[in-house]
């Protein structure tokens, strides 16, 4: 099991909003949900590569924007194809003021 590493200060990730940090050369998209809890999962998306940090954000909802799947942010499940497979998810915790993620 590899260990959690600081990716953001807190106060750096404010509602609504969504960074791309990298974790031993993984991309995971960070993301603040709408009761203001922290989500982590894939930055590529799962149908042909998308950058989904450049994708348009509604609530807790992203979409792809080069094909147009939306997914679930927090929980990383497909809500509306092409996409057939859910985002890959990581642990993520607050610690101390700072968001912590732990690569897989």
């Amino acid at each position: 099991m590899s260990e959690f590493t600081v990716v953001l200060e807190e106060g750096e990730l404010e509602a609504g909003a969504m960074r791309v940090v990298d974790i031993d050369g993984i991309r995971v998209l960070v993301s603040r949900s709408e009761d203001g809890g922290v989500c982590h999962s894939q930055h590529i998306c799962t149908h042909r590569g998308g950058p989904l940090g450049e994708g348009e954000r509604d609530g807790n909802v992203v979409t792809c924007p080069w094909h147009g799947s939306r997914f679930d942010l927090c929980f990383g499940e497909v809500l509306r194809g092409p996409a057939r497979e859910p985002q890959q998810r990581f642990d993520a915790r607050l610690s101390e003021g700072r968001i912590e993620v732990r690569s897989p």
